[in-house]
């Protein structure tokens, strides 16, 4: 008789975080990911795509920035998607292996005050390189780094974060290209920040990365006399705030 396809086991333990726990610990951010089951208050991010959840997170940013509804949108939008987007970028940046984490397989609570969020990652298939030990463990193998790369996008952007751009931009008149102007920043500041837990060319780690999301055309990489930077080319509305910031690399700077 010939067996049925299985599902791919659940890889994603303790000893598999350990480099994006090495990575989160170089950004002196430990505490703002978990890992492990998540019960108790955790929303499960598939929930911000529907009308009542999106409004949670809405309504919390606007008590927590005091902004225009469409400015805590873009703040909101920010700081999700910089610390959603983590676990799944570290990972490919520190070993090649990405998890397969989407909407439905993250979980988050928001906060009145700082940290705004935090989220939780539970465990979670595993796609990896042929030439990987876990691909003779069970993990979904992509036969090329091109494939892998088509995983990861598919798993942040497709099964993950345009479903929650959508629920914001029916709530909210914002800019599809000023949302993802802040996932191409979050995932550069992100390693960049971590660039001492991570092997290789952070540089070119980065640009691979962004060129596998179609996000290259939404911030420039600069080399500086301190390592990398970052300028955008959108701008995250924290400029509008009662109390104006204009970060680092705004593009009105």
């Amino acid at each position: 008789m010939t067996a049925g396809v299985l599902a791919p086991p659940h890889l994603s333990t303790d000893a598999f975080w350990a480099p994006v726990r090495n990575a989160l610990t170089a950004m002196n951010a430990a505490d703002e990911i978990m890992f492990g089951p998540a019960v108790g208050e955790w929303l499960p991010a598939s929930a911000l795509a529907g009308p009542a959840g999106v409004k949670s997170m809405l309504d919390t940013a606007a008590r927590r920035w005091q902004g225009t509804p469409h400015a805590a949108a873009a703040l909101a939008w920010k700081s999700y998607s910089y610390w959603a987007a983590l676990p799944v970028v570290l990972s490919w940046a520190a070993t090649r292996r990405v998890p397969l984490l989407t909407a439905d397989s993250t979980f988050v609570r928001f906060h009145h005050e700082a940290p705004f969020l935090q989220v939780r990652t539970t465990d979670v298939p595993v796609a990896v390189l042929p030439d990987d030990p876990l691909a003779h463990q069970g993990a979904l193998v992509a036969p090329s780094e091109e494939a892998l790369l088509g995983m990861l996008r598919e798993t942040l952007l497709d099964r993950h974060f345009d479903g929650i751009v959508d629920a914001l931009r029916d709530e909210v008149r914002i800019g599809r290209r000023t949302l993802l102007g802040s996932v191409a920043s979050g995932v550069s500041y992100g390693l960049i920040r971590a660039t001492d837990a991570l092997p290789g060319s952070t540089h070119q780690s980065l640009l691979t990365l962004l060129d596998a999301l179609d996000l290259t055309d939404l911030v420039d990489i600069c080399e500086t006399g301190n390592g990398l930077d970052v300028q955008r080319r959108t701008c995250c509305l924290a400029f509008t705030l009662e109390q104006p910031k204009v970060c680092g690399g705004c593009c009105i700077r």
